[in-house]
């Protein structure tokens, strides 16, 4: 028969009380997801009145309540904000300059990253450290200087010149996060390409691309709704001669409610600011889990 002892000053856990840390964990739990549910309503808000004020008229926008469903839902202002205010014109000349520029962007990012990540040469990190010191210099500060660079060699007021000063501005944050992304990958896979007689080019294109595909999701994703929202650059670069039929959107809404002015008709306003948010929104929706991924693949590996 076998004798219990006990130890004088302690005493046996009760049967039926739970441990603190987890009734502390579910605490914490719950205050979190209390700030996520105030958070989404901060940031939903704002877009959901938006959304609303484009159906309404401008006395029900001012002197209707804010959030109040309006009279009637009718598109005619959408329809108005596309042809009158030409935000059509202005969402296809955007929806050109993101494109090329991603795509520039991407291109020339990826190749770099990869070079700088995976090969030792002489003068690597002083090259990395050249193109990640571009994340520290204001857009604003460069403004008087493109514009003068783009004169002098004729691409003021194009779409060529647009387009390089877009790629310029995004090649550091692209390089810096592709080559922490690559320095992740295995090496084992690359060794095997490469005794298998695979080039430089066919290893990058057809191993190492696919490999980074959710950090070059993640990385596109973020390049095309920085310029997707740009405003300054366009502003400076799209100016001169024939300078009105190439504005993007940014300086499209801009100049609606600044030309207007107490004459705004504030529902097409509102309409083109909808056109404007919802595709950056839908794009975010369809690679949501593409990002998350390539965000969270480098600290897991």
């Amino acid at each position: 028969m076998t004798t219990i002892t006990k130890t004088p000053g302690t005493t046996a856990p009760s049967a039926g009380r739970a441990p603190e840390p987890k009734r502390d964990l579910k605490i914490a739990t719950g205050l979190s997801h209390v700030a996520l549910v105030a958070w989404a309503l901060i940031t939903a808000g704002p877009l959901l009145w938006v959304l609303l004020a484009s159906f309404k008229s401008n006395t029900e926008i001012f002197l209707g309540k804010p959030f109040a469903l309006p009279n009637q839902f009718s598109f005619s202002t959408y329809a108005n904000a596309w042809s009158d205010a030409h935000i059509g014109r202005y969402f296809i000349n955007s929806v050109f300059v993101v494109l090329i520029s991603t795509a520039g962007t991407m291109l020339l990012g990826a190749m770099a990253a990869y070079v700088l990540a995976r090969y030792k040469f002489p003068g690597n990190r002083a090259i990395y450290y050249l193109f990640v010191s571009g994340l520290a210099f204001p857009t604003f500060m460069a403004l008087a200087p493109l514009f003068y660079i783009l004169k002098g060699i004729g691409l003021l007021g194009s779409f060529t010149g647009l387009i390089l000063v877009y790629i310029a501005y995004s090649l550091p944050f692209t390089i810096f996060f592709l080559a922490a992304f690559f320095k992740s990958l295995p090496y084992e896979i690359e060794e095997a390409a490469t005794v298998d007689g695979a080039s430089h080019v066919r290893k990058f294109f057809q191993i190492m691309m696919p490999m980074a595909r959710s950090g070059l999701v993640s990385i596109t994703i973020f390049n095309i709704v920085g310029q997707w929202n740009q405003y300054l650059l366009p502003v400076v670069i799209m100016s001169g001669p024939g300078a009105d039929q190439k504005l993007l959107l940014t300086q499209g809404i801009a100049q609606i409610s600044v030309s207007a002015g107490y004459q705004a008709e504030w529902s097409t306003l509102f309409a083109a600011l909808v056109l404007t948010i919802l595709p950056m929104i839908i794009v975010y929706a369809i690679f949501q889990r593409q990002i998350q991924a390539g965000l969270t693949a480098g600290a897991v590996k």
